[in-house]
């Protein structure tokens, strides 16, 4: 049987791009109702092809991961879009994301842009990529004029699902759309090539940019730890977790207990201060949240 993968679902229709590029557009079968399925863009599936546009699917492959929102699965990576300026550089906002972007088993690639805007700020901003790259993130630094930006975007889109993320004005939009100038996309929203009026169906889509898919809509609108617990945040910090390794008290979260390697490696300065913050904030937010029934 043939297999693909779901680069579009729209009106109860699952547009599949199966292993020899071709698109198929397809049903799902009555089994899916039953057990409860719902396929979504991303999934790899086996299909089985009425002629040569139109089939069915007869099987969803398991998924190492899926999104709410977007509601997306198998995503590989998520390239987190920051400014430099305008808006500035949050390092907290950024921790955010990562948290969820590691919960999520996806790899983040961290992309600075309006680095040509910056004059004070540089020197900071570039203190920041060092701290992340030693933290184990891949980190780009762009400038407003996209060319340097997309040289070394590409090689990091091919062959995998990526989703943009960020604020929004950090030009996510003039990313994509210098390697996909057919795009047109406006620079406030990535969707706005498909023409979506108010009364216009919002659905996913995984485009092809470079030698890779891109979902065609911003990731992780929400930014609330909904699923995560206070044990999961540890993993979700790689330079945290890295350092608990030699905490005295398995099960360690850095708080309050004694002998702790994380709050040691803050106090000599081979942990950034903020990064510690921002765990301990975190923490207290997942503890203060209202349990759901």
């Amino acid at each position: 049987m043939p297999e693909g993968k779901i680069i579009k679902a729209l009106s109860g229709f699952y547009y599949v791009l199966s292993d020899d590029d071709q698109v198929i557009q397809c049903r799902g079968r009555g089994v899916f109702r039953l057990n409860k399925v719902t396929p979504l863009v991303g999934d790899e599936v086996v299909f089985q092809a009425e002629n040569e546009s139109e089939g069915y699917i007869l099987e969803v492959k398991d998924r190492k991961n899926e999104l709410v929102r977007p509601p997306i699965s198998n995503v590989d990576q998520a390239i987190l879009v920051f400014s430099a300026v305008e808006p500035d550089f949050s390092t907290s906002l950024l921790d955010r994301f990562l948290v969820l972007v590691e919960f999520n088993r996806i790899k983040p690639i961290i992309c600075v842009t309006k680095m040509d805007l910056t004059s004070d700020d540089r020197k900071k901003i570039e203190m920041y990529r060092d701290q992340y790259m030693k933290a184990g993130y891949e980190v780009i630094l762009t400038s407003s004029e996209t060319e340097d930006g997309l040289e070394q975007l590409l090689p990091h889109l091919k062959g995998v699902i990526s989703v943009f993320a960020g604020q929004s004005g950090v030009g996510k939009s003039s990313l994509l759309n210098a390697i996909r100038p057919d795009l047109e996309l406006k620079t406030n929203d990535i969707s706005s090539h498909l023409g979506r009026g108010k009364h216009t169906t919002r659905h996913v889509e995984l485009i092809k940019v470079g030698e890779g898919l891109v979902a065609d809509t911003p990731g992780f609108s929400s930014l609330e730890f909904t699923d995560i617990e206070v044990e999961d945040l540890n993993y979700c910090f790689p330079d945290i977790e890295k350092l608990s390794e030699d905490c005295k008290f398995r099960g360690c979260i850095h708080l309050k207990e004694p002998k702790c390697a994380v709050k040691e490696a803050v106090n000599n300065g081979e942990l950034p201060v903020y990064r510690y913050e921002h765990y301990e904030l975190f923490v207290q937010e997942i503890k203060e949240r209202k349990p759901r029934y």
